[in-house]
């Protein structure tokens, strides 16, 4: 969905008009029940570690959230379901107390038709308030929160189910039909080298002018970036499995101290879903081979920090990443395409872009050197949902640019999606960098 072109620092482009914010919403919701249509109700209960949630769960808790921010604002609102509240709120102290995180896989009840019964309600109620002019400016922006919320949990919903398939000894797959893409060629690295600058990266606060972005890309501001090259692509997986051959994960002086404990404490040789065979994978479409030229993806922090000590490179830092970008649009393999896995770039995808660059966007989130911390003059949203990103910045880093599973228009240069170092189920990738 696109809205009319408008003036950024007009503060009421922050949020498209109620009509085109009906249509989005309506598609977003839409989108939603179809990834998880494919699921019995067995599937959508299973909750495989302690970092996922079910997929009924994540159905629930994007409602909650639309239920409790927008309509709920009305003080006169008669909740749907009370109890609910405890069930569904995530982290949000400020609101109250919430089922504990590692035992969503326990809530065998209110049953995957009910969360269904409840997602239709307040898509009704939502529908209603739009139609009526019943939301004021404020209820509007956090409508548009609450949708870029719920593409968020989308994408979790496939990483946490693929997870959760994973763990069956069947390895059955998410969908049989999923479109198998091996039409790319092997594409030779190159690096692209840039200056020494001062430069502007980040966002305008939303919603006090421009388009959306989460508190967290704020405010914009200027950074020193020293001269230093990117690589013109990801590390495909034919290039890791040299890393993996080579004894990368026995090698002590490739790791960080507590990527190498982790490494040894669960056993890592390889990465997550790859066969011991190093020629075959676990995808949402089941097992299947490896397409070499493919990036290669669900690497911890630790893994793709080792990967680039053994190719006498380093991570990009968040900076670097975000100004390769600049001007350039957003582009790529995203879930959008259906495949729901990285594919490799045609054999032309670097020469055709100006700037040389393949794969900025899409395929796999990209882990950054930067750890996740606040821009200068950081100001969290106000109230309740000044909890959304803030507090989380401790321990985390950074990754940048959308995966194969990120919903195309959900995506930004400015975008900062943030994990712990020892996250694998995530579509996570590594591109390299090196000082000039």
């Amino acid at each position: 969905m696109s809205s009319p072109a408008a003036d950024p620092r007009d503060p009421a482009a922050a949020v498209p008009p109620p009509e085109l914010l009906a249509q989005r919403f309506r598609h977003v919701r839409a989108r939603s029940a179809r990834l998880a249509a494919p699921l019995s109700p067995e599937d959508a209960m299973v909750q495989s570690m302690d970092d996922a949630s079910p997929a009924k769960w994540h159905l629930a808790h994007t409602t909650w959230f639309f239920e409790r921010f927008v309509l709920a604002a009305d003080p006169g609102y008669p909740p749907l379901h009370p109890d609910w509240d405890y069930l569904f709120n995530s982290y949000y102290q400020s609101i109250g107390p919430m089922h504990a995180r590692p035992r969503r896989g326990l809530l065998s009840r209110p049953g995957l038709a009910q969360v269904r019964d409840y997602r239709t309600e307040i898509d009704a109620r939502i529908d209603r308030r739009l139609a009526g002019g019943g939301l004021g400016r404020e209820a509007l922006q956090r409508l548009e929160l609450g949708l870029q919320h719920e593409q968020q949990h989308q994408e979790l919903l496939l990483t946490d189910i693929k997870h959760g398939l994973w763990c069956n000894p069947l390895r059955p797959a998410y969908r049989d039909d999923l479109p198998e893409r091996r039409g790319g060629a092997d594409t030779p690295l190159r690096w692209i080298a840039a200056g020494e600058r001062i430069a502007a990266i980040g966002a305008p606060a939303w919603p006090d002018a421009g388009g959306f972005a989460f508190d967290n890309e704020s405010p914009r501001h200027r950074v020193l970036v020293p001269a230093h090259a990117l690589a013109s692509r990801p590390v495909s997986n034919a290039e890791y499995r040299g890393f993996v051959e080579d004894g990368g994960y026995r090698e002590v002086g490739l790791w960080l101290s507590d990527g190498w404990t982790r490494a040894q404490a669960e056993g890592w040789q390889r990465p997550l879903y790859w066969h011991d065979d190093l020629r075959h994978a676990f995808t949402l479409g089941g097992v299947r081979e490896l397409d070499p030229h493919a990036p290669v993806c669900h690497l911890s922090y630790y893994e793709a920090d080792a990967y680039a000590r053994w190719a006498g490179a380093r991570l990009p830092t968040e900076a670097e990443w975000e100004l390769a970008t600049a001007a350039r649009p957003v582009a790529g393999h995203f879930a959008d395409d259906d495949g729901l896995e990285p594919q490799a770039p045609c054999v032309d995808a670097a020469a055709a872009m100006d700037d040389g660059f393949a794969q900025l966007y899409g395929d796999v989130w990209e882990w950054t050197a930067s750890a996740y911390s606040a821009y200068p003059g950081f100001r969290a949203l106000p109230g309740s949902l000044g909890e959304y990103n803030g507090k989380f910045m401790c321990g985390q880093w950074v990754l940048r640019g959308g995966s194969c599973a990120t919903p195309r228009d959900h995506m930004r240069a400015s975008y900062r999606n943030f994990f712990p170092p020892q996250a694998r189920w995530q579509f996570a990738g590594l591109r390299l960098a090196r000082d000039a």
